[in-house]
């Protein structure tokens, strides 16, 4: 063996040495815990939670045929309609807007930014006095204008848009500061020259800034569909689930399924199918959408 293949086998020797601690953490905390979900799946559990019944992929199929695992994503899908495009946008024009070099403008920058350090039960609890019917500035805002209060948690049509409403506003600091960060990156030189050249302001946000954008647009719109899919903390304090199944997102119908109803192999089944469900969206994501992200080659 020559001096190169050996420098070679010392270069991957501490290349493995460097990744065994990573990999370590990994297996314990990620790769085990899908395999045992994953073969959790496959055996059918009494009604007790006691005696599990090896049952092979039945209950798998039962999972996505059943009409309960079929509402939850249902309602899923709406409250990403909901989330997703709300808070890329409303992310990306406060960072538009917190972009501008006026005095004072850092100020604003910590308050939009602010709510990534606000937890999820910090964020329910406000949402709980702003939408509260008796005592809520929402509702006390309607009475001013001489409209009869809202229900909002307690209504079947208003709840899950108040989930919504929360989980926007959560999201809204870490999608401010990775478009912030995006717009930072982009050249002021064409931004000159399109001025320059007499261009306005909406041209120069459709030519110039959404094109250059379009890459932490991008992530961004993946991270929040991810986020969407995986939410549960404010289904739990606010809703329950509830008003008739309204707010019945896939992940508390899970956490139900598994600590309510005792039936952890059903519960396994039910996530196993949400993660190929995540992933598969989010390859859809990237083969459709990275066709038309700009980056600059």
């Amino acid at each position: 063996m020559n001096a190169r293949s050996r420098r070679r086998w010392r270069e991957r020797g501490l290349a493995f040495t460097l990744l065994v601690p990573s990999l370590l953490v990994f297996g314990v905390f990620v790769f085990y815990p899908f395999a045992r979900t994953f073969w959790l799946g496959f055996f059918e559990t009494d009604p007790f939670g006691g005696r599990r019944t090896f049952v092979g992929l039945d209950q798998y199929t039962g999972t996505i045929t059943s009409g309960s695992f079929r509402n939850s994503l249902w309602v899923t899908l709406k409250f990403t309609l909901l989330t997703v495009p709300t808070g890329l946008a409303l992310g990306l024009g406060l960072a538009l807007l917190a972009h501008k070099r006026l005095r004072g403008m850092g100020f604003y920058r910590t308050v939009f930014s602010s709510t990534v350090a606000t937890s999820v039960a910090v964020a329910s609890l406000m949402f709980i006095s702003l939408l509260s019917p008796s005592v809520g500035l929402v509702n006390q805002a309607l009475r001013a204008m001489g409209r009869d209060p809202i229900f909002f948690l307690q209504s079947p049509g208003w709840a899950l848009v108040a989930i919504s409403a929360v989980t926007v506003w959560q999201n809204l600091g870490i999608i401010f500061i990775v478009t912030s960060a995006g717009l930072q990156s982009l050249p002021d030189d064409l931004y000159e020259s399109a001025r320059l050249d007499g261009a306005s302001a909406w041209s120069r946000f459709v030519d110039i800034t959404l094109p250059l954008l379009s890459p932490t647009l991008l992530f961004g719109f993946v991270v929040l569909t991810i986020t969407s899919f995986q939410t549960f903390g404010q289904v739990d304090l606010l809703t329950g689930g509830g008003p008739l199944d309204a707010t019945n997102l896939i992940v508390f119908s899970i956490f139900e399924t598994a600590f309510r109803d005792f039936n952890p192999g059903s519960a396994a089944a039910q996530a196993v199918v949400l993660f190929f469900i995540v992933l598969t969206l989010t390859a859809a994501q990237f083969k459709i959408l990275e066709r038309r992200v700009f980056y600059g080659r």
